[in-house]
């Protein structure tokens, strides 16, 4: 069995490489011309984005027939294809991942799978069933399995500003400049309907970041975790999140890991945050 995934995911590409994993890009439209967010790094991704303050770019999915000519591509090897993409609460990349299945029959055999979340939590869900699938699982053993993973696992992050959020008409521009004159802290999480919720408002970083620490303490009561903590550039913040992690949390694993250009499109370079997801559903894949 194929998986296929895309950029939001947040893979490596040396991660995707190894666990024969196919990633449909997603796309960065600068005003000169559009870029697949998986050629340019995080760092010139970053400088180009605050070069061009006050504008922002604006991001793109893949099409239809992207993705079926990338279903027709993999089928030639033969087997099933499983294409787990981000949130179908935040963007219509499933929809099109769907309808380019349609139009790759009778050539391919497509399965599609909504994690409801992004970014690391992502990760998680396609890691499992690429390495479930390397292992000889069903397709109705490795759903099922997803569905356990995607029900465990908790994406949550806070922002230094909001101003990219509002610029790129995620949040309002009054409620933007409302949190930018007090100067608020958001601790968002992504709940179970795969769209975003605030948790908490805090006037500082440090105090939002013991937010997120605390609620994942409460929801994870001891239990042994795999952690990824999350920036855009913000390295200093995120060993700062780390440290309180593992602190709080019973940590069997810890990576310390950078957001997607794509992702960061929308929440600038300040912003970090942690996936998290209990190790029993995770330790027995390889």
């Amino acid at each position: 069995m194929k998986i296929v995934t895309d950029c939001a995911a947040d893979m490596p590409a040396e991660e995707l490489e190894r666990l024969g994993i196919a990633q449909a890009p997603l796309f960065i439209q600068f005003p000169e011309g559009e870029i697949n967010s998986a050629d340019i790094s995080a760092d010139a991704f970053y400088d180009r984005l605050e070069a061009m303050r006050p504008q922002i770019p604006t991001t793109a999915m893949p099409s239809a027939g992207l993705f079926a000519e990338l279903y027709r591509n993999l089928a030639q090897a033969g087997g099933k294809i499983l294409s787990i993409h981000i949130s179908s609460g935040l963007s219509g990349t499933i929809h099109a991942a769907r309808e380019g299945g349609e139009q790759a029959k009778p050539d391919a055999d497509v399965s599609l799978w909504d994690t409801l979340t992004l970014s690391g939590g992502e990760r998680f869900q396609v890691m499992a069933a690429a390495l479930a699938s390397k292992s000889g699982w069903t397709l109705d053993a490795i759903t099922a399995r997803l569905e356990k993973i995607r029900a465990a696992t908790e994406v949550i992050y806070t922002l230094d500003t909001l101003e990219y959020l509002a610029r790129g008409g995620r949040i309002g521009r009054v409620k933007a400049i409302a949190g930018a004159l007090l100067n608020l802290k958001p601790v968002i999480r992504v709940d179970a309907d795969g769209k975003y919720s605030t948790v908490k408002t805090e006037r500082t970083l440090g105090k939002s970041m013991t937010v997120m620490a605390d609620h994942l303490r409460e929801k994870y009561a001891g239990a042994p975790v795999w952690v990824t903590v999350l920036h855009g550039r913000f390295a200093g913040k995120a060993d700062a999140l780390a440290g309180e992690l593992k602190s709080k949390l019973n940590v069997a694993k810890l990576e310390v890991m950078r957001i997607s250009p794509v992702l960061g499109v929308h929440t600038g370079p300040g912003i970090v945050g942690a996936a998290v997801v209990p190790m029993e559903w995770m330790q027995d894949l390889g």
